[in-house]
Parts: C-alpha cells; sequence; structure tokens
C-alpha cells in the first residue's frame, strides 16, 4: 500500500482544506451546512447548504459587491469560472471591454456624446439623483472608471455582470441627459 497525502484536516470545529501550494481554504460546518473562506484560491467565501445523503446542494459564493449573492446559471457559451485557466479571465476581460468600448463609446453610438461633452460628471455634480443611481453612473464616468472597475471582476460571472452594469449605466445616463435637454 502507498502513501497518501490527506488533503483536509480537522481541529475542532474547524477543517484545512489542503492544495499542492498548502493551506486554500478553511470551511467550518459539516453535513448539511458549511461556510468556506478561501486562503489561497481566488474568490469570495462560499455558503453550502445541501440535504446529506440526496447529493442536492445550493452554493453561493459571498463577494464584496454581493455579500448575499445569488448563485449564478451557466454562463451562455462560456465555460465554468472554476474551469478558466488563470490567462483566460484576462483575455475575457479584454474582451468585455473592448465590446464596451465599441458597443457604447464609438462614433454614433449612445453613449458617445456622454464622455465627449463630460455629460455623466454633470449628471454626478447635480447632486438631485438617488445614491444607486449617483454609484452606477460613477462607473462610467471616464473610459479609466470604467476599465478599472471591470478589470477588478474575481470571476467570468463577475466580469459578466459588471459589464451588464456598465450597459444600464449608460442607458440610464443617456435617459437623465436626454430628459434634461442635454442630448440633441
Amino acid at each position: 500500500m502507498g502513501f497518501r497525502f490527506r488533503r483536509s484536516a480537522r481541529l475542532g470545529p474547524l477543517r484545512f482544506n489542503f492544495a499542492k501550494r498548502g493551506l486554500s481554504s478553511i470551511s467550518v460546518g459539516g453535513r448539511g451546512a458549511s461556510f468556506n473562506i478561501p486562503m489561497s484560491r481566488s474568490g469570495g467565501t462560499r455558503t453550502t447548504v445541501g440535504l446529506p445523503g440526496t447529493g442536492l446542494s445550493w452554493s453561493a459564493e459571498h463577494t464584496p459587491e454581493h455579500p448575499a449573492a445569488i448563485p449564478a446559471g451557466p454562463a451562455a457559451g462560456l465555460p465554468n469560472s472554476r474551469r478558466l485557466r488563470p490567462g483566460q479571465l484576462d483575455a475575457l476581460k479584454q474582451s468585455l471591454l473592448a465590446v464596451l468600448r465599441q458597443e457604447l463609446f464609438e462614433p454614433g453610438s449612445a453613449g458617445e456624446p456622454l464622455w465627449n461633452h463630460g455629460l455623466v460628471s454633470r449628471l454626478l455634480a447635480d447632486g438631485s439623483l438617488p445614491a444607486c443611481t449617483a454609484g452606477l453612473l460613477a462607473l462610467i464616468e471616464t473610459p479609466e472608471a470604467m476599465e478599472a472597475y471591470v478589470l477588478r471582476a474575481q470571476g467570468q460571472n463577475d466580469a459578466k455582470h459588471r459589464a451588464q452594469s456598465c450597459i444600464t449605466a449608460v442607458q440610464g445616463a443617456s435617459r437623465l441627459a436626454a430628459g434634461r435637454g442635454w442630448l440633441s
């Protein structure tokens, strides 16, 4: 019989999970419900609730942007976030940025006058916007702000969600600017 490397160890209520490079996460809980805190893997904390013995479970990853995240469905046409290789996530972020720039801010697009005439900054300086609307508009105030927001994505679904937020922000800013008579 050969030697084996145990991938987890329990110490009281804590389970220490190991990977090839050392400690990967710490879990609390047991059958039916657990809470996992990452140490060396990317992503946020994860809560899993299941029915022991059935194979049925529900898992949600908690990130700073989505503290009580609802599990995202499979990403259409793309591999599961856990299967992305390190360079693939960066490539996905860059392709999303290229599409956002082309569709939203190229000449003739809906967002072009927003950046060219500084209308998003004017809307933010107005002070009469609700906080959630102002926060959404701040994502696209400048090209650099939008780029930084998308590049901070922690996974495939997060990157796609951030790109969708940028689209929603441009649509909202266009409606607000048109309502004020700033767009002709």
